[in-house]
């Protein structure tokens, strides 16, 4: 598949949805970007901006507006919509909102395009990936959410640093939620295949640091610019290229698991992403005690699920 003849739809333009689209634009990735919202003007006006830039990019048309039939064509849809939590605002309650907004957007999604892959960014992103699959009626290999792909990209961020190595040089994931259960497989960690847990610097104190600074990345993002944008955006912008280029490439980005616990659940674990959907999830080598975390991160999912379907049933 090549760039002319795809299109990518983004449903949102936020900071996410339009900084998402900015750098599909400099990375060639569609013919045609779509971004919707429900602000239109909002929408346009980023369009307007991003189409500025044609003479110094490949050849990408943005289009926008607040209509669902912008994504009808379109290879993938991204949607980053979604309420922020506010300032004493429950998680509870800001899933039942964003659940809400949800049976909204997917429906009309589907309405338009029922041959796309659905990509979920909006948080919490693991239950609301499970949402979309419900509510979309896909086969489970055409909805996934963006992982914790973001946040092994801040641990490797982290450990290259304290290393003196290159980001590119750490082999290291983080599992399970996108969110405050998530745990790093340490006992699968590397550096360029030198285990990490071999390494003078490495200690128990130190896998916990690396966790902490990881988990607290984006809330002190936010606390100091108000979002994130720029890593998030690259990330996706990531997924989106290792599926429309057939790259066969590895990321931990969030889809159906049905041998972690009873129940299913959307979480995260290496998985080779496909052009074909054929989407093959790579075998884990757990210690024990990363055993009982991604069980662990499974259940809080999959609570989430329950007062997610809770929400929408009382809709």
């Amino acid at each position: 598949m090549r760039c002319f003849d795809t299109k990518i739809a983004i449903v949102g333009a936020g900071h996410v949805g339009s900084t998402l689209a900015y750098t599909c634009m400099l990375q060639g990735l569609a013919s045609q970007i779509a971004l919707i919202d429900v602000d239109k003007n909002r929408a346009g006006g980023e369009a307007m901006d991003l189409n500025h830039c044609q003479q110094f990019v490949p050849n990408s048309l943005v289009v926008a507006g607040d209509s669902f039939e912008l994504v009808a064509g379109a290879n993938i849809v991204v949607i980053t919509a979604g309420l922020a939590q506010r300032q004493g605002q429950s998680r509870i309650d800001l899933l039942c909102a964003n659940a809400a907004l949800f049976s909204k957007i997917v429906p009309a999604i589907i309405a338009h395009n029922k041959d796309c892959f659905i990509l979920v960014v909006t948080n919490p992103m693991d239950v609301l990936s499970y949402v979309t699959y419900k509510l979309s009626g896909f086969p489970a290999n055409r909805v996934f959410g963006s992982g914790t792909v973001l946040d092994t990209a801040r641990l490797r961020f982290l450990v290259a640093k304290r290393f003196g190595v290159s980001p590119k040089d750490v082999m290291a994931y983080v599992l399970g939620e996108h969110g405050d259960s998530e745990f790093v497989w340490w006992s699968g960690a590397s550096l360029a295949g030198s285990l990490l847990s071999a390494q003078q610097k490495y200690d128990k104190k130190f896998e916990q640091e690396m966790l902490d600074h990881t988990r607290q990345s984006a809330y002190e993002i936010i606390a100091q610019k108000g979002s994130t944008s720029y890593a998030i955006a690259l990330t996706v912008a990531k997924i989106i290229k290792s599926i429309m280029f057939n790259q066969s490439r590895v990321f931990t980005v969030s889809t159906l698991t049905t041998d972690v616990v009873p129940e299913e659940v959307y979480l995260s674990l290496p998985v080779v992403l496909r052009a074909d959907g054929n989407h093959v999830r790579l075998p884990v080598v757990l210690s024990e005690q990363e055993d009982n975390a991604l069980r662990l991160s499974a259940q809080q999912i999959c609570q989430g699920i329950v007062d997610a379907q809770k929400c929408l049933n009382s809709i």
